[in-house]
């Protein structure tokens, strides 16, 4: 479609151009001709940007791709950090548990120590007290029987008595004994959890260096996808100002085709032919301020040259005024600059000097009537920040 179109605008200007019979003083072929070669030069300059802007798109995706899988791990491994923290918050509480237990434990085993050796000392002493004097305790008990049967009582009754101090030091010996091995089994338990305690904090670090690593490389796509998207709306604007530029060299093609025949077949006047009425000379050296105050004496004598010449054109208003009040030609008076230069008469005594030379006659431009910035493909006379053509 874009060739059809085109191959049409380019039917359509030689069958124009056909229509006339080009005048020896107006350069029509060559000027059109250079304004064609810059609509294609144009052309394959949007083309090339347009590939670097899909370049840049690709990559762009690709770059989005790889941080949304990132982002995916990292949510992965946020899960993970938070189960091996869950456990090894589980572990820390069990090792908590188990000092408690081990410190119970050696409080009981304190406990049966010192009823051990309480009973050692108890059975230590009823020993002494039995056999220290024997004479005296042992046998005046036993001698003091009345029968033979109350004697063997007696004595049976001291076996029995020594028999049990037996069986409790024992028992208390057995008790130490098992708190002891508790306490031994404690600690060991509370040994293993410490390593699996161990075990689990360095997962944590593993996993926390790789949530790191992970966030990391998250801000390095994402500074890169900024890059990216910098660049592609870098591409996006100077794709569109090509195509403005493309829109306004078409249109600059076409009318300098139908400028340049209207200017073959049609009337200028001499200078000396207008009239010039009362404040033109202060409107035009205000529209010179507004257009190009900051520009050299020769840019402000360029643009009162283009008004005049207008003026002189049968193409455009015979005066001052309905030259520049002609509606869309001068920014300064749609945007209402001019008025506010006029009411204040903020032109310069150089704005007047060109407004006088160019009210005179004088021209540095020829016969243009057009001037702007310069843009790519617009060629014409180049003075200070303007093109004149």
């Amino acid at each position: 479609m874009k060739i059809w179109k085109r191959t049409a605008f380019i039917l359509a200007v030689v069958l124009l151009m056909a229509t006339f019979e080009p005048v020896s003083d107006m350069p029509t072929v060559s000027a059109t001709s250079k304004t064609k070669e810059e609509i294609d030069r144009t052309e394959r300059e949007k083309d090339t940007l347009q590939n670097e802007l899909d370049k840049t798109q690709e990559n762009l995706d690709s770059l989005e791709d790889k941080r949304d899988s990132l982002e995916k791990e990292l949510s992965y491994l946020n899960s993970q950090m938070n189960a091996v923290v869950t456990n090894l918050e589980e572990l820390e509480r069990r090792i908590q548990e188990k000092e408690q237990e081990i410190e119970e434990t050696l409080e009981a085993l304190e406990e049966a120590k010192a009823t051990e050796e309480w009973q050692q000392a108890s059975m230590e002493a009823m020993v002494r007290c039995m056999y220290e004097r024997q004479e005296d305790n042992y046998l005046t008990t036993l001698l003091s029987a009345g029968s033979l049967a109350e004697l063997l009582n007696l004595a049976d009754q001291m076996e029995k008595v020594a028999a049990y101090d037996d069986r409790m030091l024992e028992t208390y010996k057995n008790n130490r004994i098992l708190i002891e091995e508790q306490e031994a089994r404690l600690e060991a338990e509370k040994a293993e959890l410490e390593d699996l305690a161990g075990q689990a904090q360095a997962e944590k670090d593993k996993v926390s260096g790789l949530i790191d690593q992970a966030s990391s490389s998250i801000n390095q796509y994402a500074n890169q996808i900024s890059d990216a998207e910098r660049k592609a709306l870098a591409y996006e604007a100077e794709i569109k100002k090509r195509e403005e530029d493309l829109d306004y060299l078409r249109q600059k093609l076409a009318e300098e085709i139908a400028m340049s025949q209207a200017a073959a077949n049609g009337v200028w006047r001499d200078i000396s032919e207008v009239v010039f009425s009362e404040g033109d000379r202060k409107l035009l050296a205000n529209l010179i301020y507004c257009e190009a105050g900051g520009e050299p004496y020769d840019g402000q004598v360029a643009v009162g040259s283009v008004v005049i010449n207008r003026v002189l054109s049968s193409q455009y208003p015979d005066t001052v005024v309905g030259v520049i009040y002609q509606s869309g030609q001068f920014s300064p008076v749609a945007s209402g600059r001019l008025d506010l230069a006029l009411a204040t008469n903020m032109a310069t005594d150089n704005c007047y000097r060109a407004a006088d030379a160019a009210m005179s006659g004088v021209t540095n431009v020829g016969s243009c009537v057009y001037f702007r910035t310069p843009i790519e493909g617009l060629s014409g006379i180049n003075i200070g920040g303007h093109v004149f053509y």
